[in-house]
């Protein structure tokens, strides 16, 4: 099946970190036969404007076309302020590359376009879908119900889109019953976790940890960006704080913009992950670690309560608790293997996305019969 993948979030030659979600759902379509193309519409900015946020990082510079693992990108500029002060001014901007893309495209023409996240680039999703004659699929990480839905001047435009979707697919059930707060069809809204992408070489079982007791080194993980302030990363010190005055001799590392092997062998090394966010969609940093072999600590944010073991999760953002957290997880000796839920796996993850795919060309045809 040919797919356009429309996503706000990808790599880019600048940053190989940057929507590394999206890209792994691309290589997943394209091992089970696929054929993709992606589009990432980018802000134009000057280069300083990058530090604004982390994910904004290598897109003042990018090209406009490249490829990443072997599939094309075309990357449309569009014009956008910053906190959207003016949504119809950027939602014109989006809906003009329409044609660009089109023409980029040339003789290839998608059966389907799954848009990775709403605001601003399911404009431009739906834009193409009408031209070509297609169905397409929105995807909802956590920004867009999180933050979209309650935004003063977005929470128009976001309900909108989700609601223009012939297929609504969201990551976990929370962001589910969200879709339904806001009167998605049941028909049309499906949930697909992100599968975890850790490849063969980086998995192992988690390893008990020993040593000498609030007395030794312990090397903690915090598996995000400090800069990005819904990270909370000053929980994380607190909590490594109130460790250290116990005894332990704390190191913390932070991820930035690596490749994703890089990210799995500093999980590999490490001897505990910590997440303090204050929102989340899954996150999919608690899964890889501990596919990986390292034990997880983590706020009660996202689906880690689903499949973390009792006492890796804490229900308040309090330093003390997850400092507690920590100290049980690593006295718990992890006898017995730990395997992440099957619907993480990405057989089950591409066999819902072929289901839901193979429906959305049936029911596009059918209309087309008409």
């Amino acid at each position: 099946m040919k797919i356009l993948v429309v996503s706000l979030l990808y790599p880019l030659p600048g940053n190989v970190a940057r929507g590394t979600f999206v890209a792994d759902h691309v290589q997943a379509l394209i091992k089970d036969g696929h054929e993709v193309r992606v589009v990432n519409p980018l802000p134009r900015m000057m280069r300083y404007q990058e530090a604004r946020r982390s994910t904004l990082t290598g897109t003042a510079r990018a090209p406009r076309e490249f490829d990443h693992g072997g599939v094309a990108v075309f990357t449309p500029r569009f014009t956008a302020l910053p906190e959207h002060p003016w949504p119809n001014f950027t939602a014109q901007s989006v809906r003009r590359k329409a044609k660009k893309v089109e023409s980029w495209l040339g003789d290839w023409k998608p059966e389907v376009i799954i848009c990775h996240t709403l605001w601003p680039v399911a404009i431009l999703a739906e834009t193409l879908a009408k031209r070509l004659k297609v169905p397409w699929a929105g995807v909802v990480h956590g920004y867009d119900f999180d933050v979209g839905i309650n935004h003063p001047t977005l929470a128009k435009t976001t309900k909108h889109s989700a609601h223009q979707a012939n297929r609504l697919v969201v990551v976990s059930q929370r962001l589910f019953d969200i879709a339904r707060g806001i009167d998605i069809a049941t028909e049309k809204l499906t949930m697909i976790p992100c599968h975890c992408a850790v490849e063969d070489e980086w998995l192992q079982p988690i390893k008990p940890w020993k040593g000498r007791w609030r007395k030794d080194r312990i090397d903690i993980l915090f598996p995000s960006d400090p800069r990005r302030p819904e990270k909370n990363h000053l929980l994380a010190l607190q909590a490594g704080e109130i460790l250290e005055q116990r005894g332990w001799i704390v190191g913390m590392t932070t991820l930035k913009i690596q490749p994703r092997s890089i990210v799995w062998d500093r999980m590999l090394v490490a001897d505990l992950t910590l997440i303090t966010s204050k929102r989340e969609s899954g996150p999919l940093v608690a899964r890889e670690s501990m596919a990986c072999g390292t034990p997880v600590v983590s706020v009660n944010v996202g689906d880690v309560a689903t499949y973390l073991p009792e006492g890796c999760v804490v229900d308040s953002y309090d330093a003390t608790l997850l400092a507690d957290a920590c100290e049980k997880t690593l006295k718990h000796q992890w006898v017995e293997n730990f395997t992440l839920p099957q619907h993480f796996s990405e057989e089950a993850f591409v066999q819902q996305w072929n289901q839901l795919l193979a429906e959305l060309v049936e029911e596009n045809q059918t209309t087309a019969r008409l």
